[in-house]
């Protein structure tokens, strides 16, 4: 048996012994060390992906950890490898799969989603889901690989290009990466945050960062760009205040990119659309290129995960991290450790005290 975290019902998670399964053909058993906590956990944890979430359900897929065993007819892997995972399993016969859009498989699996996740001591998954992690990478910051290929391929699908002024609206986990990745393709970005902690850690990282709340926002682009405008947005914050602010700052034939999870509908300013040639486009999950990009871009420092864990915690302290969450603005990236030991906390560099 192997101890794991499992969402119970609408605010109820527990810690609790789950089968341990030995990895069948084309499988592989893995240790996970650490596990992120992202915002669809925190979604399943409120209950509100209830009807796609079968109870109890084992969360977790942003991780990293290594093999313990493989099993028949898996080549090139073996036990101590460390890894990280791309949790997506597709029926490659849908419609989206034969465009060779593998990713948004009609039919996906999202693991730790759709089928058990990786916040447990022992996780099994296809091989074909495992991507390697140079062994001088600290498990911890590997933990960040996933929420990066998701900025990766966000920064990706919006084209973005050297010399582009780009806004960033919201800036929680994955916005402050999506401002991190577009300022590696040669973009000049802002971040635009409500929550005053993390708008000091965006400064922190050399980034420029705006207050919606005391800021006019579309004023200070418009100084930015010459009266031009943005040309890139994305929206990250969830909110409908954000696609207002998103849209407004965009320029001429500007780019929206919508990453976060609207559970609701919006209302959209389409005259803008209209007036300015906009486009919208849609961001979600990613690809393998995404996921090998992403390895990387936290293995050479370009993207600094340890300073954006806030807080590592032990399995068994799981469910009072998701409420500790909640709170949102002075927290960023909590780490479940799903090895022996105590949790910790970070300084301001991510090094453990």
């Amino acid at each position: 048996m192997t101890l794991a975290v499992r969402y119970v019902s609408a605010r109820t998670l527990d810690t609790a012994p789950a089968p341990s399964v030995p990895p069948g053909p084309g499988e592989v058993e893995l240790a996970p060390a650490f596990v992120g906590i992202c915002g669809t956990d925190l979604h399943i944890f409120h209950g509100d992906m209830d009807a796609r979430v079968a109870a109890p359900a084992v969360l977790g897929h942003e991780m990293s950890g290594r093999i313990v065993r493989v099993g028949e007819g898996v080549e090139g892997w073996q036990a101590g490898d460390a890894v990280t995972v791309m949790p997506l399993r597709w029926d490659d016969t849908c419609p989206a799969c034969s465009a060779g859009h593998q990713h948004i498989c009609q039919h996906l699996d999202f693991i730790g989603i759709d089928s058990p996740g990786a916040m447990q001591q022992r996780w099994t998954v296809p091989a074909s889901t495992l991507v390697r992690l140079p062994q001088s990478l600290p498990l911890d910051r590997a933990a960040l690989v996933e929420p990066t290929a998701v900025a990766v391929h966000d920064v990706g699908r919006a084209a973005v290009r050297e010399g582009e002024k780009v806004v960033v609206v919201g800036g929680g986990p994955v916005g402050i990466l999506i401002a991190l990745v577009a300022r590696a393709a040669g973009a000049q970005v802002r971040v635009v945050e409500l929550s005053a902690h993390r708008r000091l850690l965006a400064e922190e990282l050399g980034l420029t960062a705006w207050d919606p709340a005391a800021d006019e926002v579309a004023a200070l682009v418009r100084q930015w760009s010459g009266e031009a405008g943005a040309d890139v947005a994305f929206e990250v914050s969830g909110a409908a205040g954000g696609v207002d602010t998103a849209v407004e700052v965009l320029g001429v034939r500007g780019r929206l990119c919508l990453v976060a999870i609207h559970p609701r509908p919006r209302e959209v300013n389409l005259h803008r659309f209209f007036w300015r040639e906009l486009t919208l486009v849609g961001a979600r999950l990613y690809d393998r290129g995404d996921f090998e990009r992403a390895v990387a871009l936290v293995a050479d420092g370009t993207i600094p995960a340890g300073r954006l864990i806030s807080k590592v915690v032990p399995l068994t302290q799981a469910p009072a991290a998701f409420e500790a969450l909640e709170g949102g603005g002075d927290v960023m990236k909590i780490l479940v450790d799903c090895t022996t030991g105590t949790g910790h906390l970070h300084d301001a560099q991510g090094v453990a005290v």
